[in-house]
């Protein structure tokens, strides 16, 4: 076996399995779960039928892996329209299965664990756990920058050491954030920009909640800062991925692309040729039609800022809860009442309202004697209104119940 699947650590879900292994929910209380960031808004009726459509013609033939020239060129419509920013869709735009995998594919082609002094993967902390696990499984050493609580928990690049960016070969950026939901500011790209300029590391800007958000500007993309910075055209060494599963409610489609630097997606398009990664023609199809169309969008924003208008001051009185800059969930402070055991504040949950909620130490790593996510619990409101709120009214029940 690969000696490196050892350095694995369980998946968060796989740890709160563990954790609720004892837990008896109460059967007066329908289950509610918080806990899982999947999407479940209704799928648009319009990439129903595409996908259907497209089901006849499209079982007949393998797939290229490079994707039809049409999906291609509807990504990359879609990205001058939401960022003002021009790719060639022929070699700056590969489709993927969904923003997971290709996270994952993505350093496997980047990485060269054979340089002196080894190969060093930065990612923010807390994260999306595909970081990790990708940087362990190419050879890399993972590095965790913080998270800062004084501003809304985006990431401390700052903190990171000098001779750690001197061994960076790939910095994972989560904007909008997971679980934190902070966007990246313009300075903070410039200093990531001029960063890889000195040291030569790509940069990955996950984006799959870039279209979630509650203020009236759209969060601002990867891309879109290396052209308002100057860096457009090539993009060097700047790849963004981007998936349908959170904007357009298609979680089962498995359906995303990744953009930026040609002389990143012509390897990485070589590497997913033999790793069997060609997305279906009717899948094609139904992407297509979605990355086409802003007006299901526009309504599923306004679905998730409805749920946060309704939510959040109910909790704000008795949990340190932040509207986010933008994404699903809601980053809270479990009550003084638990000490700080994000924990045990879930089992508790679980236990007397039958509500889940992810412990915000899943999420996160020890570094410097700290894990960054302690203390506080991520709830993805993925529900619909009433069951979010309802949700909430419980946790609120719960909380009350011991202060």
């Amino acid at each position: 076996m690969n000696p490196l699947l050892s350095k694995l650590q369980p998946y968060p879900f796989e740890r709160l399995r563990q954790l609720f292994a004892d837990v008896a929910p109460p059967p007066g209380f329908r289950p509610i779960s918080l806990g899982i960031g999947e999407p479940r808004h209704a799928t648009p009726a319009f990439i129903q039928q595409a996908l259907t459509d497209a089901l006849g013609a499209g079982l007949a033939s393998y797939p290229a892996t490079a994707g039809e020239a049409a999906l291609r060129q509807a990504c990359a419509d879609w990205l001058r329209a939401r960022y003002g920013v021009r790719v060639d869709a022929a070699t700056q735009v590969l489709p993927t299965l969904g923003s997971r995998e290709a996270l994952f594919a993505l350093a496997q082609s980047v990485i060269d664990p054979t340089r002196a002094g080894g190969a060093v993967v930065v990612c923010p902390n807390p994260f999306y756990q595909i970081y990790e696990g990708a940087a362990l499984l190419a050879g890399a050493t993972p590095h965790y920058a913080p998270c800062d609580p004084a501003r809304n928990f985006a990431p401390r690049w700052d903190a990171v050491p000098a001779a750690v960016w001197a061994r960076t070969q790939l910095v994972y950026v989560c904007s909008p954030g997971n679980p934190t939901g902070a966007v990246m500011p313009l300075a903070e790209w410039k200093m990531l920009f001029d960063l890889s300029e000195q040291h030569g590391f790509v940069i990955a800007s996950d984006e799959c909640y870039s279209e979630i958000y509650f203020q009236d500007e759209a969060p601002l993309g990867a891309l879109q800062a290396a052209a308002k910075l100057g860096r457009g055209g090539t993009f060097a060494r700047l790849v963004v991925l981007t998936s349908l599963s959170k904007r357009s409610n298609v979680p089962g489609l498995r359906s995303g692309f990744v953009a930026g630097d040609a002389s990143i997606i012509r390897p990485f398009l070589l590497y997913r040729t033999y790793h069997g990664s060609a997305m279906g023609a009717a899948v094609q199809a139904a992407s297509k039609a979605a990355w086409s169309d802003e007006a299901h969008v526009v309504e599923n924003r306004r679905l998730y800022r409805e749920k946060f208008a309704r939510v959040a001051p109910m909790l704000e009185p008795l949990m340190d809860v932040r509207l986010p800059d933008a994404g699903f969930y809601l980053w809270a402070g479990v009550p003084a009442a638990w000490k700080g055991s994000d924990t045990g504040f879930a089992r508790d949950l679980l236990a007397q309202y039958n509500i889940t909620v992810l412990p915000g130490s899943f999420l996160a790593r020890d570094a410097d004697g700290i894990n960054p996510g302690q203390g506080r619990v991520r709830m993805a409101l993925v529900a619909d209104v009433a069951e979010c709120v309802e949700a909430a009214g419980r946790i609120v029940e719960l909380i009350q119940s011991r202060t």
